[in-house]
């Protein structure tokens, strides 16, 4: 052989498979599911979140002698999480269609449970936690699901009947109304608050007519105020949220180092680990107020990056519910979407001041065991609808 077909031999691609595959070349084939941008998007805020709870609450778990101990239980709930989303990305929408009335029974059961002494957990005033030992878990977090699930069931069910406010509305306000209710004697005045929210626009894109949803919000505006004047606590947070530097020591303190974590991180953040008002300055960093220090250490461009993917994971299933051909399959995505992007919303209103104080996790960041555990199962379940969707 002469040295020019040496080198022609040595440079010829060899296939690597003998047998039936042979002279196939070997293909790099990366496959992240029915929706890829969902599953990137959502996987990119558990990382961060994941950092975050770990970066937070280190100080917080020296004080209780172990400094893992807040990020063990968080990657314990997001391990769980993903076994769940795994088993919901299996499940087919007419099997979901069937579980929806006893799921939404399930849930409303919970929620009694939880208010009976010596079940539920009582901290820090409200009582809305079952103790699993390593995990806690809250019934708040199914009943929203369970809501969403209910609604897309008995909306496609009623058909046109939607439209008469006696059988295709007023039915959905008593059972949501019955799970705002329960939610509120924890109390939990954001979960009442948030399904209150879905129901508004779940019957508005089920159906319902505009002169119908404009008298209900007409009676639920007074009830609403209402149920916060009845509270002083709850008026209390109101009037700090109108002007919180009355009371900077007080009601107000909690915003007030919120808005003092944001001015100090600037355009580009002190940097991963710098944050001083995570320090014991912040109240409830690594559950409730944790976009705070992402706003200091990270800055204008970390918080933007957050939003950002909020913004990819709700296009990404507002796209799975225009696609699907089943109605109830459509308005349960376009119900779940919005139970996720809502919540998150929620959360980043009240942490910049832009809505009195609540109680709601950041979905995928906030620390937490059994909001981590669903919300991922939530997006399992919208994986196999965009699967469905084709």
């Amino acid at each position: 052989m002469t040295g020019a077909e040496t080198l022609n031999a040595a440079l010829e691609p060899r296939p690597t498979f003998r047998g039936p595959l042979g002279n196939q070349r070997p293909r790099l084939v990366v496959h992240f599911g029915p929706d890829p941008w969902l599953l990137l998007g959502v996987a990119a805020l558990v990382g961060l979140g994941a950092i975050m709870v770990f970066n937070v609450s280190y100080f917080h778990g020296q004080e209780m002698g172990d400094a893992m101990h807040f990020f063990r239980k968080h990657v314990t709930s997001i391990v769980l999480g993903i076994v769940v989303a795994a088993v919901t990305s299996r499940i087919p929408s007419e099997r979901l269609r069937q579980v929806a009335y006893p799921l939404l029974a399930v849930a409303v059961v919970l929620l009694i449970a939880v208010l009976i002494p010596g079940l539920g957990v009582k901290r820090s005033g409200a009582q809305r936690w079952f103790s699993l030992g390593l995990l806690s878990f809250q019934p708040t977090e199914v009943a929203k699901f369970a809501v969403v699930l209910y609604l897309a069931a008995s909306l496609v069910r009623k058909g046109e009947r939607v439209r008469n406010f006696k059988f295709g509305v007023l039915p959905h306000c008593v059972v949501v109304g019955l799970v705002a209710g329960l939610s509120l004697l924890e109390p939990d005045f954001g979960t009442a608050a948030l399904v209150t929210g879905l129901l508004a626009m779940m019957l508005y894109v089920g159906g319902a007519r505009l002169l119908h949803l404009a008298l209900l919000g007409s009676v639920a505006l007074p009830a609403l105020v209402w149920v916060v004047v009845m509270e002083p606590y709850r008026l209390a947070r109101v009037m700090t949220f109108l002007d919180y530097t009355k009371d900077p020591q007080g009601m107000g303190f909690q915003l007030l180092q919120s808005l003092i974590s944001f001015g100090s991180g600037g355009v580009s953040g002190v940097g991963l680990g710098q944050s001083e008002q995570k320090m014991f300055f912040l109240p409830a960093a690594h559950t409730d107020f944790i976009f705070s220090v992402i706003g200091e250490e990270f800055g204008l461009v970390g918080a933007g990056l957050v939003v950002a993917l909020f913004v990819v994971v709700g296009a990404r299933g507002l796209r799975i519910a225009a696609r699907h051909p089943d109605p109830f399959a459509s308005l349960l995505a376009f119900g779940t979407t919005v139970l996720i992007v809502l919540q998150g919303a929620l959360n980043i209103g009240v942490v910049l001041g832009c809505l009195p104080t609540k109680g709601l996790a950041l979905p995928f960041i906030s620390y937490g065991g059994s909001a981590m555990m669903i919300v991922l199962a939530e997006v399992g379940m919208l994986l196999a609808l965009a699967r469905e969707a084709g």
